[in-house]
């Protein structure tokens, strides 16, 4: 493994960016390609060729251009529909290469988010690789200048989706883009035709299962549960389906209805070894694979081919697929991601067209998921139930979703029952309750096992509310807040406790819009208030709540301690915040956010005085399916000058989450470091997205995460070393005590807490 870990960096809003595709017809020897000038004839509003959104913040600028008559415009205001705006063109991928790049010219006014280009390539599943420059933070005030973004062409890449961004407010102009492949323009390379697969071929359900469900019987619940891991057995066994000649999604439906009529077991599993017996005969090998037991950290969960379990006929048909499989075998259904190792689901379809309710579908979607984590979650043996238990219990509550907000919901539910905050159902967060358009513009956070109102999302309108910074809110509209949590919480995918609360409470006040009776503690006593919830953007497009420090980047907050946030951090500033943190007697580094960059290596190098490990993984196997290995040897931090030698405070809570432990992780082997501050989020590892029916998209964590000495992280969080949280009274005061309790480690216990609270000050 590389010294470098790809953790999900992008907002969910922005890796679903895309509004259509487009085919001009013009004299260029590509004419998908023309317009990226914006000089085809225009007529305002969205470029001639271009798709894109809202339509009211796009136009067609002819006074601000870089080259010829025309250019782009993006202009938002804080009236502006969504969180962002975007245009954008898809292209088929019929083109041969290693690296694709889009070049192209921007100008900035007043941008308060940030804006750039971007590009995603789509697979059969959906997003493969993206990219949307938010990390370069490109806003203000800018004049002409070239701007590039580079993707690895992956294989398994069908389309090309690109175009420009700006998010916030302010204007942007774009001009003169180009597409290159291997530094080549685009229009030059010859055109290839990408190879068929089964999926390309076979469409005869492509336009509903045809199964419709009122009912299932317990027996036929049992036969569903047995036909769900059969299915997901022989799709990542079977050679016939390793190999891609056959689409399993469509089998399914050829084998479902004939195990729904089964009269009982035993019928079920005459139907069900039929179907296998007309695959064919597996073909015998002669170097077959074996599972390696010197670095394996999980075994494949092969327990239930029993003759028990399953019959002797059916069973030992089962058990003889995976005797015969070859060392090197492939799976068209996943792959591992090189020098990474988390799972990639290449070719699962997600059926954006789906019209609901289909019984079929909705039973694909969750034998899909349940298998996924069944062979390629590292974590299973993490689960608080039996997995099996949980197929036996949704089967009927997706099967039979009688609509799709119903089938998102329990969706949703299935997901929350993996425990992982890297899973769920991302692109469908809209129904998770608390639903509506609006919220009241305060934030709030769960403190000593309240919901306290820690601040504002809109300094405006949040005042108005009539919530106070400290009130502590114990009922919405007459529910008891400890009742709407014990409501909500089977909806909420997290890895543990505090995160799940860290997620409801960003949600709270969600509802519809108008006024809200809100009961309150304050410091005076209890009150009722009528607030007003007003429009709020949707779940997927806002933006996490974080705890660190206002201000610049870094601080210096006395002589003797040093400040650096790693929300906003630059890797490629990393030697000099160190060398601006130079004399002082301790450093804080902030993670109770997501970092702007990946920060590992280029500042964890800074703060080591030898090479230290700090992390090891496991990595799934594709030829023994369920099998999760450890990779060879923990990685290490390499020192590099020039090097910090004091003290180091790293701060953490439930908003640190995956990129943000394994940063912590790597920090805290520092010498005089140390951990500040509460449990985090509990998800780590590199994020492997999993596409679903209905143009849905949850993930999981897809390598295993761990300490040098094999001790987990997963659920449990980083541990801090010295427990520190928030306080409703401090939060009263204005103070950030978790930051005093750093800054009072790097001071030593001479330090008044005076002075300590007024370094830590906002």
């Amino acid at each position: 493994m590389r010294n470098t870990i790809a953790f999900l960096i992008a907002p969910a809003s922005l890796l679903s960016v895309g509004f259509g595709a487009w085919m001009l017809q013009t004299s260029v020897s590509r004419p998908e390609l023309a317009g990226l000038d914006f000089e085809a004839e225009q007529t305002g509003g969205v470029p001639k060729g271009w798709n894109g959104g809202p339509p009211d913040t796009l136009a067609v600028d002819g006074v601000t251009v870089h080259g010829g008559k025309w250019a782009l415009r993006i202009e938002r205001n804080d009236k502006s529909g969504g969180a962002f705006s975007a245009v954008n063109k898809t292209i088929p991928i019929d083109f041969a290469g290693t690296t694709l790049e889009l070049r192209g010219f921007l100008r900035t006014e007043g941008v308060s988010g940030f804006t750039g280009l971007w590009m995603r390539e789509d697979g059969d599943g959906g997003s493969v690789a993206f990219d949307n420059m938010e990390r370069r933070q490109i806003k203000g005030t800018t004049e002409w200048t070239e701007y590039s973004i580079t993707l690895p062409l992956e294989k398994s890449a069908k389309n090309l989706v690109f175009g420009v961004l700006t998010a916030g407010v302010g204007k942007v102009w774009a001009d003169d883009l180009r597409l290159l492949v291997d530094g080549r323009p685009l229009e030059q390379e010859p055109r290839i035709e990408q190879p068929k697969t089964a999926l390309d071929l076979d469409k005869e359900f492509d336009a509903g299962s045809g199964i419709a469900l009122k009912s299932l019987s317990k027996a036929q619940v049992d036969n569903l549960v047995m036909l769900g891991k059969i299915w997901g057995f022989l799709k990542y066994h079977h050679p016939l389906v390793t190999s891609g000649t056959r689409h399993w999604d469509y089998e399914l439906f050829r084998i479902l209805p004939r195990v729904l009529a089964a009269a009982d077991t035993p019928a079920a599993r005459s139907v069900v070894q039929q179907w296998i017996a007309s695959l064919g005969d597996v073909p015998g090998c002669t170097n077959c694979a074996s599972l390696q037991e010197s670095d394996l950290h999980l075994r494949p969960s092969v327990g239930w081919l029993t003759d028990d379990a399953l019959g002797a006929g059916l069973a030992g048909t089962l058990r003889a697929i995976p005797r015969n499989r070859p060392p090197d075998q492939r799976q068209f259904y996943v792959s591992l991601v090189p020098n990474i190792g988390n799972p990639s689901f290449d070719h699962e379809l997600s059926y954006t067209n789906l019209k609901l309710p289909d019984a079929g579908y909705q039973l694909l979607s969750l034998y899909r998921l349940w298998n996924i984590v069944e062979y390629w979650f590292p974590y299973r043996d993490l689960l608080d139930r039996s997995w099996d238990e949980e197929l036996t219990t949704f089967i009927p509550r997706i099967a039979l979703a009688s609509n799709a907000v119903a089938y998102k919901e329990e969706l949703l539910a299935f997901i929350a029952s993996i425990h992982d905050t890297h899973a769920n159902l991302w692109s469908s967060l809209d129904v998770r309750p608390p639903v509506g358009a609006c919220a009241i513009p305060v934030t709030l956070r769960f403190i000593e096992n309240q919901a306290v109102v820690t601040g504002y999302t809109n300094t405006q309108s949040g005042p108005g509310s009539g919530l106070q910074r400290g009130d502590i809110v114990t009922a919405l509209d007459g529910v008891p807040v400890t009742q709407l949590v014990e409501r909500w919480s089977p909806f909420y995918a997290a890895s543990n406790q505090m995160r799940r609360l860290h997620d409801i409470a960003a949600a709270m006040t969600r509802g519809t819009c108008g006024a809200v009776s809100v009961r309150v503690s304050r410091e005076t006593g209890a009150m009722e208030l009528k607030a007003e919830r007003i429009s709020q953007p949707a779940p997927a497009t806002t933006r996490p709540v974080w705890h660190d420090r206002p201000g610049e980047t870094f601080q210096k907050l006395s002589p003797e301690v040093a400040y650096l946030k790693l929300s906003s951090v630059k890797a490629s500033e990393a030697a000099s915040y160190i060398e601006a943190a130079a004399g002082t007697k301790g450093m804080v580094i902030d993670i109770r956010n997501y970092p702007s960059e990946f920060m590992v290596f280029a500042l964890g190098s800074h703060l080591v005085d030898r090479a230290t490990e700090f992390a090891r993984f496991t990595v799934g196997d594709p030829a023994n399916p369920g099998a999760f290995h450890w990779s060879a040897g923990p990685l290490s931090l390499t020192p590099a000058a020039p090097h910090y030698a004091g003290k180091i405070a790293i701060l953490v809570d439930e908003s640190s989450l995956s990129q943000a432990e394994y940063t912590t992780m790597a920090f805290r082997v520092a010498p005089n470091a140390v951990v500040v501050g509460s449990t985090t989020a509990g998800a780590d590892g590199n994020v492997s997205t999993i596409p679903l029916p209905g143009g849905l998209r949850s993930a999981i964590s897809g390598i295993g995460v761990f300490y040098p000495d094999k001790k987990p992280t997963q659920r449990i969080g980083i541990v801090a070393d010295i427990e520190a949280r928030p306080t409703v009274q401090g939060i009263r005061d204005g103070r950030d005590e978790v930051l005093e309790a750093a800054i009072r480690r790097i001071l030593g216990p001479g330090a008044s807490a005076a002075e300590i609270e007024r370094l830590a000050k906002q």
